[in-house]
């Protein structure tokens, strides 16, 4: 079996698995619902945030802000009180307000199609970016995160060191067909199964491919 195939395979079995879980990566993706401003939202809010915590936040600055003019126009501190509920929440509605702006003034509220141009946006980076080309545009590419860089190298899919070597390795040697699914996948096995701290080890899918069978 090529690494390819390997691959194709494991991710076969977690489509199967995780589809039936209903990862919380799954409610972010559902509160997006392919907006461009919710998605820079929601982008810059999951940054070092479980998905559980950050889509109740999200739901509450989107009824109070319901369009990136809104929350443009917003006071700073409003914009803290109202996301307080996640870490980080100061620096991330400065992020937001100046993010917010940015979306209006330069790009009328649309998003632009480029990674270069969507890290120039404050509190997103390369990961954030690929995500937004995903959902937003339905761009084949893969977004890594801290879920999907440990797992593609816990099942021995990559030898990697950094998210950026994962991301091109992973480019390498899954099908460009694939690439759309792969953030999903490894995510919402990250969250249900593959927890780092509670492994549900007896009921992985994919446990023959793990380096840590053992445990």
């Amino acid at each position: 079996m090529t690494v390819s195939q390997r691959v194709e395979r494991i991710l076969e079995l977690l489509r199967k698995a995780v589809v039936e879980l209903k990862p919380p990566v799954e409610g972010m993706i559902e509160i997006q619902k392919g907006d461009h401003y919710r998605a820079l939202v929601c982008g810059i809010l999951s940054a070092r945030s479980r998905d559980e915590k950050t889509i109740p936040v999200c739901r509450k600055l989107f009824e109070k802000y319901p369009t990136a003019e809104a929350l443009a126009k917003a006071p700073l501190g409003e914009i803290e009180e109202t996301i307080k509920g996640i870490g980080l929440y100061r620096q991330k509605a400065k992020y937001l307000k100046e993010a917010s702006q940015k979306l209006v003034k330069e790009f009328n509220g649309k998003l632009p199609r480029s990674l270069k141009d969507l890290t120039q946006f404050p509190g997103v980076g390369r990961k954030i970016a690929n995500i937004l080309l995903l959902h937003v545009y339905g761009e084949d590419t893969i977004a890594v995160d801290t879920h999907v860089h440990r797992i593609a190298n816990l099942l021995g899919l990559v030898n990697t060191k950094t998210p950026l070597e994962t991301e091109r390795k992973l480019k390498e040697i899954t099908p460009k067909r694939l690439w759309k699914e792969v953030n999903y996948l490894l995510v919402g096995f990250g969250q249900t199964i593959c927890d780092p701290k509670k492994p549900k080890c007896e009921i992985c899918p994919v446990k023959v491919y793990c380096k840590k069978t053992d445990r």
